[in-house]
């Protein structure tokens, strides 16, 4: 079973090509179904595994999963599960959500205690919600874990940010310190060399002005041994989305926040990124309380929500 998730993850993620040829084989067109429903003959599957397998279709693409990849899950269904397993509801999702799964790519927790000292830049396009999603990460650590944290803000190009994260701060009993050079930042990392976790706020760029991007990554030096966390907001067409993570991609980006899930009717979209995205995914947010609309994805939980029918979804 583990060998043939492997060959769909490859397949989906590295051969689009031939994963629409084996769109067209895995949905045969009305007139081939009816002819599977009236020969079928021994040791076959009867037309009654096509109707399991529209089904199986109806249940992805009505989360948002791209019809690519619904196809290609839904094929691989029909090929791995019996008829009676098939029949089977509950155990057709949680198949499903293994196969999901499987496919994701999901970063290991990030304060998982293998490193004591880490820094951490949010970056990512305007208004995806990064200052906000900075103090959620702030505050969860300093509830589980220590107050030996510092937030660095190098986002002057908007004051409302700035004095967030001061107020943030000011909350928490952090320190919070402004710079405005790549130099200043060198000297901020020094002053807070000792704290356990630094967090570091960036102003948003937009993914087409590659001068800006520049800029960021004047700042965002790899001696500095930052963890760079790429927000995106779930909210945002699918190849918007693609082309963000490539454009930023320069910056040397570890790892990908979703935000926003809770404004998105169906999070396949959460899937049909992933499954093409090098950055494993390390938190999701869903509102804008600090800190409780923030979670640490695991593949089993990702996979869960994004086959459950959000509120307003067309259902079965």
């Amino acid at each position: 079973m583990q060998n043939e998730v492997n060959e769909l993850k490859d397949l989906v993620r590295n051969l689009a090509g031939q994963i629409a040829q084996l769109a067209e084989k895995e949905a045969p067109s009305k007139k081939e179904t009816e002819l599977k429903v009236t020969t079928a003959g021994p040791g076959k599957r009867p037309g009654g595994a096509a109707i399991h397998g529209d089904h199986i279709l109806s249940l992805l693409i009505d989360r948002g999963i791209n019809i690519e990849t619904s196809r290609t899950i839904a094929g691989f269904l029909r090929e791995s599960l019996t008829d009676q397993e098939l029949s089977n509801p509950e155990n057709v999702m949680a198949t499903i959500i293994a196969t999901i799964k499987d496919l994701l790519h999901v970063a290991p927790p990030i304060f998982s205690g293998s490193q004591t000292r880490q820094r951490i830049a949010l970056v990512g396009p305007t208004g995806v919600g990064k200052t906000t999603t900075l103090a959620k990460i702030a505050a969860s650590y300093l509830a589980t874990h220590s107050s030996s944290i510092a937030l660095i803000t190098i986002d002057t190009y908007r004051i409302a940010a700035v004095e967030q994260l001061k107020v943030y701060g000011e909350i928490m009993h952090l320190p919070v310190e402004v710079v405005i050079t790549p130099e200043q930042l060198e000297m901020a990392l020094a002053t807070h060399r000792n704290k356990d976790l630094i967090l570091i706020d960036t102003a948003g760029r937009s993914p087409r002005d590659s001068l800006c991007i520049d800029e960021l990554s004047s700042f965002l030096k790899p001696e500095f041994g930052l963890d760079k966390h790429l927000v995106l907001s779930a909210t945002t067409r699918e190849q918007e989305l693609l082309d963000t993570i490539e454009r930023f991609q320069g910056l040397g980006i570890t790892h990908t926040i979703f935000t926003k899930i809770d404004e998105c009717a169906n999070l396949g979209i959460l899937l049909n990124v992933q499954i093409q995205n090098a950055n494993p995914l390390s938190y999701i947010t869903n509102g804008q309380r600090v800190p409780e609309d923030i979670l640490e994805v695991t593949p089993h939980i990702a996979a869960e929500m994004i086959m459950a029918l959000q509120e307003g979804s067309n259902h079965e």
